[in-house]
């Protein structure tokens, strides 16, 4: 028999995290609507610092110009100087939309897709998704009591490169072209990936000292960098498990977690943007990192993107 057709279907995602299409056009039909939340963000009281009057006044919408007049002595303000938008002639509400397109998959979009769906040009379609990730990037520290460490390399297939750059066993050496990341993530919280010019230990444990807190239960696999993990001043505990041997869990010992983070980044980049050169691919980790560090958030991932923009003001 045939399901009925009128049974609900649950949705998976919270009601409170649910920003559709539909949801975008109602709150930002056009530019004004766009300038008028960026105004909010930027002055959330209603009030601007009015350098002329030299206090906070009202300030009202200039017709036709992409600015405010204040009340009382008609000076100028631009919501969007010091932002990602600043000097684009790009419409603000397509800017809008592309941060909502990016917002909007677990996996990322591309450039080419961003140009498909707003009409622009593919060198403003670059440009906005250039600029829309440097809202991504963050500077966080570490502050959970259980850590994994992992280090993983991106690049192309060894079968597909030179005889001479192939890597037949081991960990890729200085002349493949494969690029070396570090990655530490939180059990249950946040994540932290870097690209590093090398996985050795003075690369790598500058950056642990700085991120992970004193203290802490570090978990790694058998790569013999950790080592001096557990000699460490700052009184890490040290577990790891044994890849080589084929264990991948003892107890409370995995890398589970950072190797489930690595795999999305790669299905990611591999399925949407095919390749990834060493110059840009930070960027693609700050974008994966902040989404997924941002899994468990109480608000859309659009609006969480949003705001950055005024967090962002130079």
């Amino acid at each position: 028999m045939c399901e009925d057709v009128n049974m609900k279907v649950k949705q998976s995602i919270p009601k409170h995290l649910r920003f559709t299409v539909s949801d975008f056009n109602a709150q930002f039909p056009d530019d004004a609507a766009c300038l008028a939340f960026l105004m909010d963000q930027k002055y959330p009281s209603g009030l601007v610092p009015c350098e002329k009057c030299g206090e906070d006044r009202k300030h009202y919408r200039l017709t036709g110009r992409p600015a405010y007049s204040c009340d009382h002595c008609g000076s100028h303000i631009y919501p969007m100087a010091g932002t990602i938008f600043q000097d684009s002639r790009t419409s603000l509400k397509t800017w809008f939309y592309a941060m909502f397109l990016m917002s909007a998959t677990r996996c990322g979009i591309s450039a080419k897709q961003i140009q498909r769906e707003t009409g622009v040009t593919y060198k403003t379609a670059w440009r906005m998704f250039k600029q829309i990730r440097t809202l991504m990037s963050e500077d966080i520290s570490l502050e959970g009591e259980a850590v994994e460490l992992d280090e993983t390399y991106i690049g192309g297939k060894d079968k597909n490169k030179h005889f001479a750059k192939r890597v037949d066993s081991g960990r890729p050496g200085p002349d493949s072209p494969k690029t070396p990341v570090f990655g530490m993530v939180e059990r249950g919280g946040r994540v932290v990936a870097m690209v590093t010019p090398d996985v050795k230990a003075k690369t790598i444990f500058p950056i642990i000292h700085e991120r992970v807190l004193p203290s802490s239960t570090v978990y790694t696999d058998e790569y013999p960098v950790y080592d001096r993990l557990a000699n460490e001043t700052n009184g890490y505990v040290h577990k790891r498990v044994q890849h080589q041997e084929k264990v991948y869990v003892m107890g409370e010992a995995h890398t589970n977690t950072i190797e489930g983070f690595w795999s999305l980044v790669k299905r990611g980049i591999g399925g949407v943007y095919h390749s990834v050169s060493r110059k840009y691919l930070q960027s693609y980790l700050d974008e994966y990192s902040f989404r997924y560090n941002r899994r468990f958030a109480e608000e859309p991932m659009f609006v969480s993107l949003l705001d950055q923009v005024a967090e962002r003001v130079n």
